[in-house]
């Protein structure tokens, strides 16, 4: 593995893996190869080609760092390349040791796009120092010279967009997936209470463990903190995944200022998780600029055909959530609750007969009162009734959640 010293001394991993800076004529593009080496290792070296972060330099003087977030450039070396967006690159790296992954804003052509680069730096770092949670990735910290640099843990597992591909045409399993669409809700449950809207939730920014047991909330760079009065930029995101909020009434007219608020966010999810039910892309056949128009002023939604097999309750969790007014939408604590009931009903192979044999105790030991049936009773016919156009299969998913969470107890915070 090649690697390079974010400083400019060009680094390569030898066959007993200890690093040795390379000659000076390393850093003007000449390649020092080991004399060892075979010609195919030569050309798998060469794509993998060293990266000077000298040729990125900028500043961002707007950005603080906190001392505890305060990487030494001296000790961050970069790898090879794992990752590329429109505005930044993602490489393997090391620091102190650890293996971690490496993200350089590019800084731009002109003074336009050098300034709106920098703010998204700003803006990720800002964030990042922030919020720290199980299903985030995790920050190790960033610094802004020679690049601005934002350094994360490496998730091995890759990304779940790539993860859902590799699994095509098959789906992944039930339980897995309603698993991974909680990891999610859990995490932006998370951004959410710190009043901060990430907008940019799609599957190339949720990453895998190398177990591909768990999922993590990645890339903050088009996030950013809510405000009652301030009106933000609109068609910000990824369109296939946007919010018909975000869109202007008139036009698609990019850069236009709207007010909308964090239930953008549980918009995409919903898209995100209808794909990890299908494993299909959503809006098939469709471009992203048709796909976007179609949600935003046709009230499109991806398919809910009978012949995908889906069960009610999330049918229902999925229709709330994409709804055309973002108020009736549920928050993502709610989400949180109605995924952890469906799970609670699904039986894992290892679950032995004595887990069950159990909660039927428990559930016979503890009856429900009349008080507490009446009350969800009259909840549940108070949303029904308020949803007159509510279709028949979402109201039977509704009346099986209220049952579900009256029974795990959950039903009260559920409201």
């Amino acid at each position: 593995m090649s690697t390079t010293g974010i400083e400019g001394c060009s680094w390569m991993m030898n066959s007993t893996q200890e690093l040795h800076c390379l000659k000076a004529d390393a850093l003007k593009g000449v390649r020092i190869l080991p004399e060892n080496q075979s010609a195919a290792a030569a050309r798998e070296a060469a794509a993998c080609s060293l990266t000077t972060l000298d040729s990125t330099c900028t500043s961002a003087d707007d950005v603080v760092l906190e001392d505890q977030w305060l990487i030494d450039a001296n000790l961050l070396f970069v790898g090879p390349k794992i990752g590329e967006g429109a505005y930044s690159k993602v490489y393997e790296g090391k620091y102190h040791d650890e293996e971690i992954a490496v993200k350089i804003i590019q800084p731009g052509e002109t003074a336009k796009e050098v300034a709106k680069r920098q703010s998204r730096f700003a803006r990720e770092i800002t964030l990042l120092q922030k919020v720290q949670h199980k299903n985030l990735v995790k920050f190790i910290g960033g610094c802004k010279k020679p690049a601005m640099v934002v350094v994360t843990e490496l998730l091995r597992g890759g990304s779940l967009r790539k993860h859902l591909m590799s699994q095509r045409p098959g789906r992944l399993d039930l339980r897995l997936a309603v698993s991974y669409a909680l990891d999610i809700a859990q995490a932006m449950d998370c951004v959410h209470s710190y009043g901060i809207i990430h907008r940019d939730l799609k599957p190339d920014n949720l990453l895998l463990t190398v177990d591909l047991k768990s999922v993590k909330l990645a890339d903050f760079g088009l996030a950013r903190e809510l405000t009652l009065t301030e009106m933000m930029t609109a068609e910000t995101g990824t369109y296939r995944w946007m919010a018909p909020e975000l869109y202007s009434t008139v036009t698609l007219r990019h850069g236009e200022k709207k007010h909308y608020d964090h239930k953008v966010d549980v918009y995409s999810f919903s898209i995100v998780f209808w794909e990890l039910l299908t494993n299909r892309m959503p809006f098939e056949g469709m471009s992203n600029l048709q796909a976007a128009y179609a949600a935003a002023f046709k009230g499109t939604r991806p398919s809910l055909s009978e012949d995908l097999n889906l069960p009610e309750e999330l049918v229902f969790i999925m229709q709330s959530c994409w709804a055309e007014d973002p108020q009736t939408r549920p928050d993502f604590a709610q989400v949180v609750r109605m995924l952890n009931s469906f799970l609670s009903t699904i039986s894992t192979p290892a679950e032995s007969s004595a887990v069950v044999v159990q909660r039927q105790m428990v559930s016979k030991s503890l009856p429900v009162s009349r008080k507490l049936t009446s009350k969800f009773s009259a909840k549940e016919k108070e949303v029904t009734n308020g949803s007159p156009n509510l279709p028949n299969k979402s109201r039977r998913a509704l009346s099986v959640l209220f049952k579900r969470c009256l029974f795990v107890g959950t039903g009260e915070r559920l409201m």
